[in-house]
């Protein structure tokens, strides 16, 4: 039977493996130290640094840092027990927990089967974002994935590099390569968005303006740049990014630079982002 690890075993848990697991990777990596994107937040610049020698972290955008229990648990919104759960690679207590066996992989993540979106806890998890099933299907699929002898599975956005976007209602993550959403359609004007439940909210709430629109999910701010090169290619470019710091001075950024680009984020101005915006109107 395993050992299951206790708090003091936890703590010299590597705060990079347990990043990797959730999966988040360097961008910049030395011999005492790594940089990474905040897990907390949507970044262009990498401030999330962990100390190889001391394994502890600093998050420089929020001044607050710790060991890996303190990640974990702020990461997954868990409890110090769940942690010590998720770090042993024991999930009894979540209902994301799998029991079909899967190939593992020790190098990385490595999917294992990619299907139309059926499980219950997916369609609950949907549910609660305020997103009806077809519009999910559409977009998006079931993504099952193994990960250092963990298995998972998700909600996947398919990326232009063919690595994937996943979301359940315990994590978020990704795996690799990363790389932003484009669906093109011929049309003349682009819809900009931050994330996949944005295009699964925009989805739901304008079906007219997705239908007429060329999409692109940018899945992280650090993609700003790179998806310059398409903004010229249209007439008309309506922004949809979150209401937070980084989202807005990204929106900033495109609409100063260009003149076609139109921030939409007015119409969800008191929240969040576009699915705050959802399922708060769905309460109403």
């Amino acid at each position: 039977m395993k050992r299951k690890i206790n708090c003091e075993r936890a703590r010299a848990f590597p705060i990079e493996k347990a990043l990797a697991k959730l999966g988040h990777f360097p961008v910049k990596t030395a011999e005492k130290e790594a940089r990474f994107l905040s897990p907390f937040r949507s970044e262009a610049q990498a401030s999330f640094k962990v100390s190889r020698t001391m394994n502890r972290w600093y998050d420089h955008g929020e001044g607050m840092g710790g060991n890996v229990i303190d990640l974990v648990c702020r990461i997954l919104n868990c409890s110090v027990k769940e942690a010590l759960a998720y770090l042993n690679q024991d999930w009894p207590s979540f209902s994301f927990q799998q029991q079909q066996n899967f190939n593992t992989n020790d190098i990385g993540i490595t999917t294992t089967k990619i299907q139309n979106i059926k499980h219950p806890a997916l369609i609950q998890y949907l549910n609660l974002r305020g997103i009806p099933l077809h519009i999910a299907d559409t977009y998006c699929h079931e993504v099952w994935y193994s990960f250092k002898n963990s298995k998972f599975f998700a909600i996947g956005l398919r990326n232009n590099k063919n690595g994937w976007e996943l979301r359940n209602k315990i994590f978020k993550n990704g795996c690799s390569p990363k790389s932003y959403t484009y669906l093109q359609k011929n049309n003349m004007q682009l819809v900009i968005l931050e994330g996949m439940f944005d295009l699964l909210s925009l989805a739901v709430m304008n079906e007219t303006l997705i239908n007429v629109s060329d999409i692109l999910v940018l899945n992280s701010l650090a993609f700003i740049r790179d998806i310059e090169v398409h903004i010229s290619s249209y007439e008309f470019v309506h922004l949809y990014l979150d209401n937070d710091e980084a989202g807005k001075k990204a929106a900033l950024y495109l609409t100063n630079k260009y003149g076609h680009v139109l921030d939409g984020s007015y119409g969800y101005k008191d929240h969040k982002d576009l699915n705050d915006f959802l399922c708060h109107e769905r309460k109403e």
